[in-house]
């Protein structure tokens, strides 16, 4: 039995053609310590700093220097749309995401349909708000959230972190000179 592989560090998706890869579902890609196996048998243990969210696609470096893929696991989902009979299927769909983000569920959001992990309570909330709820099996990559613990990657300027960046904008614009305030008895 060989010994297992301690990966350590993510890295940006890595552009080198022949890496080996390992496969993980949404929820062992939020896991910052888990025991896994690469797609060609080998153990694997990864212990990254606490907090980290692995995409597909994201690298990661062994302690031995070697770096390995992520590929996002073909997991069940449900597969939200508008009824075909809505006035405004967007707008029906933007009123269930914000039903959806009000109970902060992981979504990963396209420009026709939402993708969630399956709960019978939300498909049920969902039929009731007049929204189609079909299975489907695909990866999940859900939106990182605006306030930051998002992904990033070196060519990105605010990713996962456009919240943050628009609250410290506006806090900025509403800074006031304290010295230039008069108080009156």
């Amino acid at each position: 039995m060989s010994a297992l592989l301690k990966i350590t560090e993510r890295l940006p998706p890595p552009d080198a053609a022949g890496l080996r890869e390992i496969v993980l579902s949404y929820a062992e890609r939020a896991r910052s310590r888990l025991r896994a196996v690469l797609e060609d048998g080998t153990e694997v243990g990864l212990f990254l700093p606490r907090g980290t969210q692995l995409r597909g696609g994201d690298g990661l470096r062994a302690e031995t220097g070697e770096v390995i893929r992520v590929r996002a696991a073909v997991e069940p989902l449900y597969r939200v749309t508008a009824p075909p009979d809505a006035a405004d299927p967007a707008f029906a769909l933007l009123r269930a995401a914000y039903h959806l983000g009000n109970r902060h569920v992981p979504l990963a959001l396209a420009p026709a349909e939402l993708l969630l992990e399956p709960d019978p309570v939300l498909r049920d909330m969902l039929h009731g708000l007049g929204m189609r709820v079909s299975e489907c099996l695909t990866a999940f990559e859900p939106e990182a959230g605006a306030y930051g613990g998002g992904h990033r990657h070196d060519h990105d300027e605010h990713a996962g972190s456009i919240g943050e960046l628009l609250s410290q904008q506006a806090h900025a614009r509403a800074a006031v000179d304290m010295a230039s305030l008069q108080f009156h008895r």
